[in-house]
């Protein structure tokens, strides 16, 4: 670890709530469209449209608002009132307008890794605006030497980072709370990558096997990053 000169971290359930909050969007709309299908069948099928969408619409509040729209109209065999889309629009206007709840020991994190003088970096994926908003309202944007705001977190993403930061995959650690996007693309490139579990994480972000190796830790708080550096 002695070698490490840049720390990344997610932002989205690693520095602050988010998961959360589109769960209660989802369930608005759940429930907004109960009268044209059961709960359980909306769920299925609006996660297959919005994984469907991804590659069009991204992550992020929008692309979620995007497909909940077409999806009334599917699911609703093209009855959905004018009214119905206008409320999925507030929920989502709502979700956007969240305040920053910043997760517990992000702040101390910071500061101990700042005074250490680790070069601090933002890796985050989805919408671009929605997530400069959330680092701006955070307050956090003056820990961090550099933000990178991506479609996707993929192997190449990250050497292209790394190759912005001017850095050997050893000298990077990534701290993240998805498995998916976070941990394993950093150590598939031969850098580290420590695993800050949510409490509640989004099906699409799981892996299907299990993580390890030299180069990763699964931790119980952010603030055990401090333990190692």
């Amino acid at each position: 670890m002695d070698k490490i000169k840049v720390v990344a971290f997610d932002a989205d359930d690693t520095l602050w709530v988010n998961e959360p909050f589109f769960r209660v969007f989802e369930e608005d709309y759940f429930k907004l469209m109960s009268p044209y299908m059961e709960k359980k069948e909306l769920k299925e099928k609006l996660f297959h449209l919005v994984i469907k969408n991804l590659p069009m619409y991204g992550y992020g509040t929008r692309g979620l608002s995007l497909s909940m729209i077409e999806g009334a109209n599917l699911f609703s065999n093209g009855k959905v009132k004018a009214s119905e889309i206008a409320q999925i629009l507030e929920f989502g206007k709502r979700m956007l307008n969240n305040p920053i709840e910043l997760l517990d020991g992000v702040v101390e994190t910071l500061e101990y890794l700042q005074s250490k003088n680790y070069r601090l970096v933002v890796a985050t994926k989805g919408d671009l605006l929605e997530q400069e908003r959330k680092i701006e309202k955070s307050g956090l944007d003056q820990y961090f030497h550099h933000t990178e705001i991506v479609s996707e977190k993929k192997e190449a993403g990250y050497h292209k980072l790394l190759k912005h930061l001017d850095i050997e995959p050893d000298e990077f650690l990534m701290v993240g709370n998805s498995l998916k996007s976070d941990i394993v693309p950093v150590l598939n490139i031969g850098a580290h990558a420590y695993h800050v579990p949510f409490h509640s994480t989004w099906e699409h972000e799981m892996v299907d096997h299990e993580v390890e190796g030299d180069k990763f830790k699964e931790l119980k708080s952010i603030r055990e990053v401090m333990n190692y550096l």
